[in-house]
């Protein structure tokens, strides 16, 4: 084993990790406020992070620091990458997490996160069953694009895409801002504590508390003044 390959993954997760815990991504009510269109975090940082990552790519690239070879871009089958996308996406949003995330939960103290885990290793197990039957190849190796990336694919330069990319951000992140303050602002860590939820009436100029912690650890009462969770 290359233990500085080794050495350098996991110290790459745990910087990973404490980036989507500071950004909140631990908390599955974060999480899910996305799909309700009323916290845009997910959005902004993990698109902030792909337009950073694809001009380094660029740069490097262009320095040709890649050498000859360049790096690997698997092929795309249009209904296998369809198909897991929507099975992921529907998997992030009832249960509040993804792979990486529920990591970060279980290791902030979530037990909830502990049983998506249990839940991806099932579905793991069960894909694994059944992935070699017709059906599952079909979906596998059907509707294959032969362009390996996007710039490719429209047959254009990638600094094309990179702009477009920025546009789309610049776009969203307005849009999101615009729609966090119609419904009463982002969750912050606090209002993960306190078990706030942005959704229900307000009383007076306070969200009414309800228990949105998603089986985090600790009972009864939070942090930031002893308010008790709603049962």
């Amino acid at each position: 084993m290359d233990y500085g390959v080794a050495g350098t993954a996991l110290a790459s997760g745990i910087l990973f990790g404490y980036v989507l815990e500071q950004a909140g991504f631990g908390s599955p009510c974060k999480l899910t406020a996305q799909f309700r269109l009323t916290d845009w975090s997910v959005f902004k940082v993990m698109f902030t992070a792909i337009i950073v990552a694809a001009f380094g790519i660029l740069l490097l690239q262009s320095h040709n620091y890649f050498g000859s070879l360049g790096f690997f871009v698997p092929t795309t089958f249009f209904w296998a990458t369809a198909t897991g996308a929507a099975l992921i996406g529907a998997g992030f949003a009832l249960g509040g997490y993804c792979p990486g995330t529920s990591v970060v939960g279980f290791v902030s103290g979530r037990i909830d996160a502990l049983v998506f885990m249990a839940g991806m290793v099932l579905g793991i197990l069960g894909f694994a069953a059944v992935y070699s039957t017709s059906l599952i190849q079909a979906i596998l190796h059907s509707a294959q694009i032969s362009a390996k990336t996007l710039p490719q694919w429209l047959g254009v330069s990638p600094w094309w895409v990179l702009l477009g990319m920025v546009v789309i951000a610049v776009g969203g992140f307005a849009l999101g801002r615009m729609l966090e303050q119609k419904s009463h602002g982002v969750y912050t860590a606090e209002d993960v504590m306190d078990g706030v939820d942005h959704t229900q009436p307000l009383i007076g100029h306070d969200p009414v508390p309800q228990n949105l912690a998603g089986g985090g650890s600790g009972s009864g009462s939070v942090g930031g003044g002893g308010v008790p969770r709603a049962s």
